[in-house]
């Protein structure tokens, strides 16, 4: 990597991106395929990829999802063409043995405490349900992250008799301008980070 992105890229990733609150719009399999394809390849603490994601997209699926959502999300959230719940796997380092193949890293887990198991694969999922935002954004998708849910009621839905448990949700699809307030306002830099 020899060159900064123009500032058209920089625009669509950082600038000019919001959260939205309303989507329209359809997405094909095809682009979930890509939007995954871009994100496995994003960083993780020693490969360990804990995140499992569901793209929901059927009203089956939709309708399994509407009775864990807060009352402030759930329109947007039925309306958005796609939404994803980001989800970690307790086991993720069982997958170790393929996906850090040069040491016996599962062995580095095996036996942990479930409360490091967790900081792991929440912190590691956390970074790759980023990626899926930034990744939505280069492939001219707008994202609507949220928290509001019943982590509980989604976890049977979608995840019942497994290790994996929900982090948060994400909406995708274009986004309604009219669905966003002004920008709230950033730190500046030395509010937020210094240089030592």
């Amino acid at each position: 990597m020899t060159a900064a992105l123009p500032d058209a890229a920089l625009d669509q990733l950082f600038r000019n991106a919001r959260s939205y609150n309303a989507f329209s719009g359809e997405i094909s399999d095809e682009t979930l395929h890509q939007l995954y394809d871009l994100v496995k390849l994003g960083p993780t603490e020693a490969n360990t990829t804990p995140a499992r994601f569901v793209f929901v997209k059927s009203p089956a699926a939709k309708e399994k999802l509407g009775p864990a959502l807060s009352e402030g999300n759930f329109a947007k959230t039925m309306a958005a063409p796609v939404t994803v719940i980001v989800g970690y796997d307790m086991r993720f380092h069982d997958k170790l043995p393929y996906l850090f193949p040069h040491t016996d890293a599962k062995s580095w887990f095996d036996g942990s405490p479930e409360e490091r198991m967790y900081r792991v694969a929440l912190r590691s999922s956390s970074l790759q349900g980023a990626y899926l935002i930034m990744a939505a954004r280069a492939l001219g998708l707008d994202t609507g992250p949220m928290s509001g849910f019943d982590t509980d009621k989604v976890d049977e839905a979608f995840f019942k008799g497994t290790t994996i448990k929900s982090n948060f949700l994400l909406n995708l699809g274009q986004g309604d301008p009219a669905s966003i307030f002004q920008r709230s306002p950033r730190l500046g830099f030395d509010e937020a980070a210094r240089i030592e």
